[in-house]
């Protein structure tokens, strides 16, 4: 009975205690559950669903914007209910993960807020693209994150005749603009787009990518073919050097030391001739390389990897750039409206960089490039111009390549061509 006392009397005395630890425990418990993870959240509870950026909102209100004329972070997060010192430690948090000077007229913007008559706001979601966005997470403490939305690749395929244009026949095919540009890209250096005819076409089998259930961008381009004037040519996409390529159907690079043209996209307004009637002058002279004609302020690409020896104003001539890409070949830009930034004498630059932009500077009845080629130091016609080729596939990938090659043109082969032309 004794011992039966002093059981009651120590339970009396530790109670409190007791009655502490369990509560302590259940409180770790749920703090526990509430900082777990998105996905340890998933597992316990299937049933839970996170949106497009990651985090739970269905018990939340949602209101989506787009940011306005010179709208700036402060002013949304001031709309939205944040001020003092909370507004100053949200910007200044912010500012370590994005440039909060770059917030972009019409981007996408998320309100989540508690649902209750002080409508806190718990959730801030910027859309810096469709695939890319930042979380300010607001609920205890500032946490402000970049992220980005789940990609989907699906695979594609697209053929025309081509009747106008490459660009016409794709969007008469429902493609995206952006197929074009890739496709030219990728055929730079054997295909003269500005040159295409009635009865030219091509094939592609390519990916599209999807954000939202929504087409995003063009992504790899998995085997393409196009003939031109009759002539056949495949581009086969292969990894060597860790490097992923596109080759011919005999193993070599399409890529070659130059781009056909400056321009991604124009026509030609003259071409190279040892005697042209000049259109300012009116005297028969020299025309020494290809005018592209364009808009004013569209990019001008240096066609090849080189050094710029010259650069200035010269006259006739106006704004021009002159690149030496190396001891045998040259180009030079004329009639530039101005140069691309750091664009100065001894300045390297990239086959594809921009160095400067169309204008009509010097003598020039409208804006134009005037390209010039020179091979020893003498000026050649630039569309009649061989290219030397790049590396093409090695000999220990070789066997690799066929099974490649092989499989990918029986595909494209088996593509039908369409004829995109509209009936009359």
């Amino acid at each position: 009975m004794r011992t039966g006392k002093n059981i009651i009397i120590i339970f009396k005395l530790f109670y409190p205690v007791i009655i502490l630890i369990a509560i302590t425990s259940f409180i770790l418990g749920l703090s526990s559950c509430t900082d777990s993870t998105s996905e340890s959240l998933a597992e316990q509870n299937p049933q839970i669903e996170f949106n497009s950026f990651g985090f739970y909102s269905d018990s939340l209100d949602h209101q989506q914007y787009s940011v306005e004329k010179n709208e700036t972070l402060s002013d949304i997060l001031i709309n939205l209910g944040i001020g003092g010192n909370e507004l100053v430690n949200v910007v200044n948090k912010a500012r370590e993960v994005i440039d909060v000077r770059k917030i972009v007229t019409g981007n996408i913007y998320h309100a989540y807020t508690n649902n209750d008559s002080a409508s806190t706001l718990v959730y801030f979601v910027y859309e810096k693209s469709p695939r890319h966005f930042v979380v300010f997470d607001l609920k205890d403490s500032i946490n402000i994150y970049e992220s980005e939305k789940e990609v989907v690749v699906k695979e594609n395929q697209k053929s025309a005749i081509i009747d106008q244009s490459l660009y016409v026949s794709l969007m008469e095919s429902d493609a995206s603009p952006e197929l074009a540009i890739k496709l030219s890209q990728i055929f730079a250096w054997q295909i003269d787009f500005y040159h295409l005819q009635k009865g030219d076409n091509f094939k592609i089998i390519y990916e599209e990518l999807f954000v939202d259930d929504k087409f995003f961008a063009i992504g790899q381009i998995k085997a393409a073919y196009f003939q031109q004037n009759g002539k056949d040519f495949y581009a086969i996409p292969f990894e060597q050097d860790s490097v992923l390529q596109y080759f011919d159907e005999e193993g070599n690079s399409l890529r070659k030391a130059f781009l056909k043209a400056p321009l991604e996209f124009g026509r030609i307004s003259s071409r190279y001739s040892k005697s042209r009637l000049h259109p300012v002058l009116k005297t028969r002279r020299p025309h020494l390389g290809v005018d592209y004609a364009a808009p004013t302020g569209t990019p001008i690409r240096t066609t090849g990897d080189g050094v710029i020896i010259d650069i200035g104003y010269n006259g006739g001539a106006g704004r021009y750039i002159k690149v030496k890409h190396n001891s045998v070949y040259a180009t030079m830009y004329l009639h530039m409206s101005k140069y691309a930034k750091g664009m100065k004498k001894g300045v390297r630059v990239r086959q594809g960089q921009i160095i400067g932009y169309v204008g009509s500077t010097g003598l020039a009845t409208g804006p134009h490039v005037d390209y010039r080629f020179y091979i020893n130091g003498s000026p050649v016609d630039p569309l009649k111009v061989e290219l030397p080729p790049s590396q093409p596939i090695k000999k220990g990938l070789r066997t690799a390549y066929e099974t490649e090659k092989d499989s990918l043109i029986n595909r494209l082969n088996m593509i039908e061509l369409v004829n995109t032309k509209k009936p009359v």
